[in-house]
């Protein structure tokens, strides 16, 4: 395969049997459209219905499909995360495979990346989901992001988004990582722009999204928090927290023990729940600071050790002169 592709679309699909074909009839016109060489990068992880049948059909007769299939469902965040390790565009655009996404609307993201920007982002500005299970917790939950983050912008939770190839694989993907893609980005140094983006309602299939994943959000967001200004220097964080403790539980220690010579009273009856904090105290800050050293013990071997993905490939299939390229995990 050539190394000089422009466009890679990448597509996570988890039971989208009824929607499969036409969003592939759909993007591939658009791309057509736009006239660069491009690759279709369709992920299955690990439908039960006729979804992956449906990809193998497509890929037999499209050379710029390539479809991978994942062992099981790792989800959404790591199925893309295949897509992106395996996708040779020079722009990465990606995308849910409900046709919720308006295929009509690549261009514009594919714009903006030509403009120079290394990451744009959809915006769903008009929205036509529930207004209490959906809209209010998406609209909290990004409100906390953008100020927890320091990234202006509307719309964290939707896939449809655009990056340049260098910066989506500077970016580790795990857990639901992928909503954070944005904030991560920022702390490379990348420019980041966001454009309105229709929000179509669900056609065919069943929604695979739930309330249970609107409050996993909020415990990301600590996690991201954490990262942002944290992440190679995690000695700070716990080293801060443990001083203090520290430094707290010292102090009363030294206050009861003056106490104790000066006045020769019974310290323990007298002060018993003050000496047990100034105990606890002084322990606690001793673990944080052990946790913080294991921190750094971290930092040092994520940057220096190999990496396993978050993700297991059963089979990876692209049309090479009708034979199939079949790659174990």
């Amino acid at each position: 395969m050539s190394n000089v592709l422009k466009y890679s679309i990448v597509v996570p699909f988890h039971n989208e049997e009824e929607n499969v074909t036409t969003l592939y009839d759909r993007v591939k016109h658009v791309m057509e459209q736009v006239g660069d060489s491009f690759e279709l990068v369709f992920v299955d992880d690990g439908s039960r219905d006729r979804t992956y049948r449906l990809l193998e059909e497509i890929a037999a007769v499209d050379s710029r499909v390539l479809v991978i299939k994942l062992r099981r469902n790792f989800g959404q965040t790591s199925a893309l995360a295949a897509g992106f390790d395996h996708a040779q565009g020079e722009f990465v655009l990606a995308m849910d495979g409900d046709l919720q996404h308006e295929p009509l609307e690549i261009p514009n993201f594919l714009a903006k990346l030509e403009e120079g920007y290394d990451v744009v982002s959809g915006w769903r500005s008009q929205r036509g989901d529930n207004f209490v299970m959906r809209r209010i917790p998406s609209m909290l939950a990004n409100k906390l992001m953008a100020r927890f983050s320091g990234v202006a912008i509307h719309d964290f939770g939707t896939t449809f988004k655009a990056y340049r190839r260098e910066v989506i694989q500077n970016i580790p993907l795990y857990g639901e990582m992928h909503r954070f893609i944005p904030a991560l980005a920022s702390w490379y140094g990348a420019s980041i722009c966001e454009i309105p983006i229709s929000n179509p309602q669900r056609v065919a299939g069943k929604s695979h999204y739930g309330i249970g994943r609107t409050f996993r959000v909020f415990f990301d967001l600590l996690t991201i928090r954490f990262l942002l200004r944290y992440m190679t220097r995690p000695l700070h964080f716990f080293g801060t927290i443990g001083a203090t403790g520290m430094l707290t539980g010292s102090l009363l220690a030294a206050w009861l023990l003056l106490h104790k010579l000066l006045t020769h009273h019974d310290v323990a009856g007298e002060h018993g729940p003050l000496f047990m904090i100034a105990a606890v105290l002084i322990l606690a800050g001793i673990q944080m600071l052990g946790i913080g050293l294991l921190g750094e013990l971290q930092v040092r071997h994520f940057h220096t050790a190999n990496h396993r993905a978050p993700y297991a490939v059963d089979r990876i299939l692209r049309l090479r002169s009708s034979e199939e390229s079949m790659h174990q995990s």
